[in-house]
């Protein structure tokens, strides 16, 4: 077998590491549930590449991804359920469908109008999906919002969905109010000591937080991202200061790493406020 440019190359690479036998004793004992959390991964790792713009990367990671769409339809394929062709299918007719604008003759000449569009077909699927498996009871409007997705993206997914039928703040401040009734009530709960209850409020708090975000434009996980890179970067630099100094970082004090973390904010261009409690670093 030679490496190609042909997709059936790769499919008939992963149908010879599938065969009994033969076939990797790995790949053999993989199923649809094992192989999920990869293809997660390879997700996040083409997003990653594009991110930092490393195209190189970018086109290795997509390969990474594609083999985890093969391998998937190749498990499928094996239980008589669907093949790869069958995905190609899917996926084309869809496309074809949802894009009227330019298969058909509805006009759209903006974005905006293609995705209302896009969203109104969208809903017309899924009732077809609901009546043909003959789901029991009406079809819910968050009921496709994947359960996968990281918990802030699929905050604002269930809440843009939420708001196309009018359930939504009617402005940012009154979800600032809920945020702050939300922080309220995990001070009650850990007041209380209830850890079930705590988990529970802490999550109302992130819920509210993504709300927030949303009637910004703001995308949450983005956000949240930026500040982790935000605190490494800054970490970093305590580190590096304590090993210049030569002195264990555990030995530290809380002001002097308080001190060096002023200093890199100051030399990132961020105004230096006041020192509040260690673990609130990540709030400004």
């Amino acid at each position: 077998m030679r490496p190609s440019k042909d997709i059936h190359t790769l499919l008939d690479i992963m149908a010879a590491l599938r065969t009994p036998v033969t076939g990797c004793p790995w790949d053999l004992e993989q199923d649809f549930a094992t192989i999920a959390p990869y293809t997660i991964e390879e997700a996040y790792e083409v997003a990653d590449a594009i991110a930092r713009d490393d195209l190189m990367d970018l086109k290795d990671e997509l390969g990474d991804l594609l083999l985890q769409v093969v391998f998937h339809a190749r498990m499928a394929e094996e239980i008589g359920a669907f093949s790869f062709g069958d995905v190609v299918a899917a996926i084309t007719t869809k496309m074809i469908r949802r894009h009227p604008h330019v298969f058909a003759a509805t006009k759209a000449a903006t974005p905006e109008a293609v995705k209302r569009n896009w969203e109104d077909i969208k809903a017309e699927e899924k009732a077809e999906r609901h009546a043909e498996r003959e789901t029991p009871g009406p079809a819910s409007l968050l009921d496709d919002v994947p359960l996968a997705l990281p918990a802030l993206q699929r905050a604002v997914k269930l809440q843009k969905r939420a708001a196309r039928v009018g359930f939504d703040w009617d402005d940012s401040a009154q979800v600032i109010a809920k945020i702050h009734e939300e922080i309220d009530e995990v001070s009650e709960a850990a007041e209380a000591g209830d850890r079930g209850a705590l988990a529970d409020e802490i999550g109302d708090v992130l819920f509210a937080v993504a709300n927030f975000a949303r009637h910004f434009g703001v995308d949450p996980e983005d956000a949240l991202r930026g500040t982790n890179d935000k605190f490494r970067r800054r970490f970093a630099h305590i580190e590096q200061q304590a090993r210049a100094e030569g002195t264990p970082l555990e030995a530290v004090t809380l002001e002097r790493m308080e001190g060096w973390w002023q200093d890199a904010k100051k030399t990132e261009g961020a105004p230096a406020l006041s020192r509040g409690a260690a673990l609130s670093r990540t709030a400004d």
